[in-house]
């Protein structure tokens, strides 16, 4: 290690707005820290976005800019999102003059795009790291002006410049993969029976409205198998479900909780997952090899979910439902998939082919790279 690079390591990572954007952020800068424990890292963040509250828990200082997205339904509401992104163009260029960063990584999300933007008019390096397998519009703007792009799947060259391209995958939460918990440890935590089949279902953080609705119309059919069933219904959905296990009566089989705060003995606990299709949670899947169902969400840009999960279905590494199928299709097809045990061997085994380990780490190394070095 050289003198320059005991000079103190200053670097901002900018992005957000989804747990997808978050946690590979902090995984990123967690893994910096592990190379350069004296190195310093600034967020920023959008105001009132899920990051103001999750970078700090995370024990990193972030600051917001008050960007926000275009209103596609009323025009007129965007003369106020321009003047929003004007700011923050102001507020980044004063953030970047007064930390002096040597390199800027973006994670997606619409902190990254003036922040970038801004660090790369200053000549300060950038990385940008794309968690999905269809670009999001602010990597695709920024990709110009970054000196490297950081991706989780092959085939991008189709919204990147090739040769600024490095295969690195997505850095997902470490606490997934240094669980020691076993499993029949894992089944006793969640209050299940250790000798029988188990299906998790998950929705994300606030939930998913589909995958709810087809847990409900099916509870029936869920109480005559032999099976157990982990559902997180989601925060947001909570209370209405409830309401509707109490009129309708609650099976014995199904543990129903709003949050699992311990996804590592969740997913152990589990023989098969049903997931939406977010780039952060399919990583996981692939890393630890679970065989999981795939839901993609209708309600995000360019329908990039259905595309990050046709490329595990492609490869025999995941099953898919379509959202429109699901509250019809989706609880028959996990009770006749959990039960197959060569199915269940086979989606894992192909998972596990798709992972790309220490994917933090790799990226990690090359933001210090560009730090030190520019290129």
């Amino acid at each position: 290690m050289n003198n320059k690079e005991n000079n103190g390591l200053r670097i901002i990572v900018s992005g957000g707005g989804t747990g997808g954007h978050i946690f590979p952020a902090i995984s990123i800068a967690n893994a910096i820290k592990a190379e350069h424990p004296e190195a310093e890292i600034l967020f920023v963040g959008a105001e009132g976005r899920m990051e103001m509250q999750r970078v700090p828990a995370a024990g990193y200082e972030i600051k917001g800019l008050p960007i926000c997205g275009f209103d596609r339904k009323n025009l007129l509401k965007n003369i106020i999102v321009l003047y929003k992104i004007w700011k923050s163009q102001r507020m980044a260029a004063k953030i970047i003059k007064e930390f002096k960063p040597m390199a800027v990584v973006g994670v997606g999300g619409y902190a990254s795009g003036p922040t970038l933007n801004k660090a790369a008019s200053m000549g300060i390096p950038c990385l940008i790291q794309e968690q999905n397998s269809y670009a999001g519009v602010t990597n695709k703007l920024l990709a110009k002006k970054a000196q490297k792009i950081c991706v989780a799947y092959e085939g991008m060259e189709r919204f990147f410049p090739a040769e600024k391209i490095m295969l690195t995958g997505n850095p997902v939460r470490q606490a997934l993969l240094e669980t020691t918990i076993t499993k029949e440890e894992a089944l006793k935590s969640f209050g299940l029976d250790p000798t029988r089949k188990t299906v998790l279902l998950v929705g994300g953080s606030l939930g998913a409205r589909t995958i709810n609705e087809s847990v409900l119309s099916h509870l029936k059919e869920i109480e005559t198998t032999d099976l157990q069933f982990i559902w997180q219904t989601g925060k947001y959905y909570s209370a209405e479900i409830a309401k509707k296990l109490q009129e309708l009566g609650q099976p014995q089989n199904i543990v129903v909780t709003d949050f699992v705060s311990d996804m590592g003995a969740a997913y152990k606990a589990a023989d098969l997952v049903i997931s939406r299709a977010g780039a952060s949670s399919i990583s996981e899947f692939c890393l630890i090899g679970k065989p999981v169902i795939l839901v993609p969400s209708p309600n995000v840009a360019e329908d990039h979910q259905t595309k990050n999960a046709m490329a595990l279905v492609n490869r025999g590494a995941a099953l898919f439902v379509s959202d429109a199928d699901a509250p019809e299709k989706l609880i028959s097809l996990a009770i006749a998939t959990v039960d197959d045990e060569e199915k269940l061997k086979s989606l894992s085994e192909n998972a596990l082919k798709m992972a790309l380990p220490n994917s933090a780490e790799i990226i990690a190394k090359e933001v210090i790279k560009l730090a030190y070095n520019g290129n």
